[in-house]
């Protein structure tokens, strides 16, 4: 099976030609479901995000102060989640106002809320998720009775894995039975858990990946990027409450802007970027990556505002494969306007909302 062989300059390379114009903070205006001239600049911005290097763009644009530099007067507080339905479940309280998250809790809470709980606004990853094993596991075949873990039950790579698990003929249900036991565990259980044998594998995303190969001898069964066309798939989006984005457009087009400015600094900054992450994840968790671990991590994973909205309805049907999906449209899912307005203005290329949203 063939493995990504990127790194961070080459990833710089891949997102030159939409960033080039780095540094720039202005936010642009764009129309809203409502008064496209209407909205005040919000006085907080609530965001959440995962410490993981899927979330990079998040991590840098807080470490290096991007975000609060955009934001300007609105102040800025942050909340770290584990998975993608933690997030939308504080999303849908009301406890943060936009999130950093996967693609299928996104896709969960615009069906389940009949596209009235938010919107994607932007992209900011690409890759970085795969199967990993314990040796012995050298195929498909060789997973039945195996337990596999996922970071929680419908999150992004929990859907993943039961899509792939039932193309390979295998059952599951959402209480851990059928023919491949899934457990739904926090990324740091799910290393102490492999490493005392305790479970078989872990379809993650990254650092986990890595953390598992390198600190706990896994072996990758199926990297998801070889289940993709190109290898590009969606790993992070951001997603902002819709009343939140009616009401404050030009606060969201900051935020957006800073996503932009955070992933334009990432490639500007290649040899500087993979400590300046590990020093963000040392603050949230206590703990740094080693440097092989890291290295590995950010070798697969592209940093990119294009959400890859093409991609979409195949991970509904995943979704519905997986079990963990209600029926629904996502018709009306994305709203690229802001992101576009911006790209537009230095000349970049707008990005598609592939027919699901305003672009």
């Amino acid at each position: 099976m063939k493995k990504p062989t990127r790194i961070l300059t080459l990833t710089a390379l891949a997102v030159a030609s939409m960033l080039a114009f780095a540094g720039c903070s202005s936010a642009a205006s764009a129309d809203t479901d409502g008064d496209p001239t209407g909205g005040t600049p919000a006085t907080e911005l609530r965001l959440g995000y995962f410490a993981n290097v899927t979330h990079a763009p998040a991590l840098i644009g807080l470490q290096e102060g991007i975000f609060q530099k955009v934001l300007g007067d609105t102040t800025l507080t942050t909340q770290t989640f584990n998975a993608g339905p933690a997030a939308i479940e504080a999303l849908s309280a009301g406890a943060i106002d936009a999130t950093f998250i996967g693609p299928n809790p996104s896709i969960n809470t615009f069906i389940q809320s009949g596209g009235a709980s938010a919107r994607i606004v932007a992209g900011a990853t690409t890759g970085g998720a795969a199967l990993v094993v314990r040796e012995g596991i050298d195929s498909p075949a060789a997973l039945k009775g195996a337990t596999i873990a996922t970071p929680q039950l419908g999150n992004t790579q929990d859907v993943a894995l039961r899509s792939w698990l039932k193309d390979q003929g295998f059952t599951t249900d959402t209480t851990g039975g059928g023919d491949v036991h899934v457990t739904p565990t926090e990324n740091a259980q799910t290393l102490t858990l492999f490493q005392q044998g305790q479970i078989d594998g872990a379809w993650l995303p990254e650092p986990w990946v890595s953390r598992l190969v390198v600190d706990a001898g896994a072996r990758v069964l199926v990297d998801e990027a070889d289940l993709w066309p190109n290898g590009a798939f969606p790993t992070t989006v951001l997603l902002v409450r819709k009343d939140y984005l009616d009401a404050h457009p030009q606060t969201v087009s900051a935020l957006v802007q800073g996503n932009l400015d955070a992933i334009s600094w990432i490639a500007d900054h290649a040899d500087t970027a993979p400590a300046e992450i590990n020093a963000k994840l040392t603050a949230d968790t206590g703990k740094g990556l080693s440097e092989a671990v890291l290295a590995r991590a950010l070798a697969h994973v592209t940093f990119s505002a294009d959400p890859h909205a093409e991609t979409f309805q195949t991970l509904v049907d995943h979704g519905r494969d997986a079990g963990t999906q209600k029926k629904g449209s996502i018709e009306g899912l994305f709203d690229l306007r802001l992101l576009n307005g911006l790209l537009t203005e230095k000349g970049a290329p707008a990005v598609s909302a592939g027919g699901l949203g305003k672009e």
